[in-house]
């Protein structure tokens, strides 16, 4: 799956804010990550598609999992890294247009 923009930075906060809710109820908590881990993952995978989309996922399962870990702001990390690639890849191809 290719991406075709970038997500929503309000939609990956809120996303990472669900991940983090598990820590509102301590031993419950960890019991939802169960379910919460695979719907996560899949849901990282359809808003950034590609190989980050893959990866991503799969890492943010992992992430839901392991206890301690659901501080990590998976989606919104991943969101800058695609801002941050989009805009120095328009940056290179404006530059190589100026250049000619």
């Amino acid at each position: 799956m290719k991406m075709k923009t970038t997500p929503s930075l309000t939609m990956c906060l809120v996303m990472d804010l669900i991940g983090l809710a598990s820590y509102a109820v301590p031993l419950l908590g960890e019991v939802s990550d169960v379910v919460w881990a695979p719907i996560s993952a899949f849901i990282f995978y359809r808003m950034f598609g590609g190989p980050l989309g893959a990866f991503g996922g799969v890492f943010n399962l992992i992430e839901e999992l392991f206890p301690g870990l659901d501080f990590i702001p998976t989606f919104t990390i991943s969101r800058f890294v695609v801002y941050i690639t989009q805009q120095w890849s328009a940056h290179q191809k404006k530059r190589v247009i100026n250049d000619l």
